[in-house]
């Protein structure tokens, strides 16, 4: 007897190999994802522009780094004493504005040189809601916390949703390899501010303009991330105490049902390796000359040579 409706992810005919390069860009969600596969020691980068969460800012995003298009003053605003690009993360709002150009242009940088290479991108859209800048009538990826009275809040008509996962997945298929592979995923993590409602009509209308896209472009493929969540994890165990986002646990099992459909056998055993091997570096000793824990140490950077040897990019370099 069953008692839950598990979620499978089709199996993919081609595989992501050790040496395989992964961007992702997107939700808190892609982090998470990414994160996980850095542990694993693949080489990723996630987010050149910070979280950002609806596809005409993911479509801007991948737009600027395939032209490597940097950023100038005239670009950014004031607030707060910091200046901001509607472009990014408020991660990147800087005090003076050379310094908010220069992590902004440098991510612009490493993500376009990374996406030249890029076997695999990962898009994860977590909103159809999006803001418009009132006094620059310009769409925002992130409010920075400006008070709600300079925006204007509505949803993404399907048409502006489908022109912007074709205009990232014509940009991408340009600047990437040849043969590479986009995946698509709607976040689980509700939007709550948004309403209940308007979080399910979000939601809906993302997957809506995903699934018309998938169905007609070449090698883009839909992960049902969100519904691994809603069906197969519909437990609030799995969520954190604000009941939105998912525990570490269910993003570990998603990652796995990932794995199971995505990876090569190889990159299966690499990646569980490293897995062993990066819990066994947080191990701590009160006494480092202890023979036992010496010992412990060589065998680990034993294991951590031998994964070594199997890759031609740097891993554990923080070991």
């Amino acid at each position: 007897m069953k008692f839950r409706t598990e979620v499978d992810i089709p199996k993919s005919e081609k595989k992501i190999e050790v040496e395989d390069k992964i961007f992702s860009i997107g939700s808190c969600f892609a982090s998470e994802m990414t994160d996980l596969l850095g542990q694993g020691q693949l080489q990723t980068v996630n987010n050149p522009f910070g979280t950002i969460f609806n596809p005409f800012s993911i479509s801007n995003a991948v737009k600027r780094l395939h032209d490597s298009e940097f950023y100038t003053e005239d670009e950014l605003i004031t607030f707060n004493d910091e200046f901001i690009s509607l472009d990014h993360h408020s991660s990147f709002d800087r005090r003076y504005i050379h310094q908010t150009l220069d992590v902004i242009n440098a991510g612009i940088e490493v993500g376009n040189r990374f996406l030249q290479d890029a076997g695999w991108v990962i898009i994860t859209y977590g909103t159809s809601f999006i803001y418009e800048f009132i006094p620059k009538k310009k769409l925002a990826a992130n409010c920075h916390k400006i008070p709600q009275k300079f925006f204007e809040k509505r949803l993404l008509s399907h048409q502006e949703l489908t022109d912007s996962i074709y205009n990232t997945v014509l940009n991408l298929k340009d600047i990437c390899r040849d043969d590479v592979q986009i995946l698509f995923t709607v976040s689980p993590v509700r939007h709550t501010k948004d309403g209940m409602v308007e979080n399910q009509l979000s939601k809906s209308k993302l997957i809506t303009a995903v699934h018309e896209a998938v169905s007609q472009l070449e090698n883009c493929h839909y992960l049902p991330v969100y519904e691994i969540m809603m069906d197969d994890l519909r437990d609030y165990r799995f969520y954190k105490e604000d009941m939105l986002h998912p525990t570490s646990q269910a993003v570990s099992y998603i990652f796995d049902k990932f794995g199971e459909a995505y990876f090569s056998e190889d990159t299966k055993s690499f990646i569980k390796e490293n897995f062993k091997i990066n819990r066994a570096l947080e191990h701590r000793t009160d006494d480092e000359k202890d023979p036992k824990y010496i010992e412990f140490r060589e065998k680990l950077s034993q294991r951590i040579e031998i994964q070594r040897g199997k890759v031609r990019h740097k891993i554990f370099s923080d070991d």
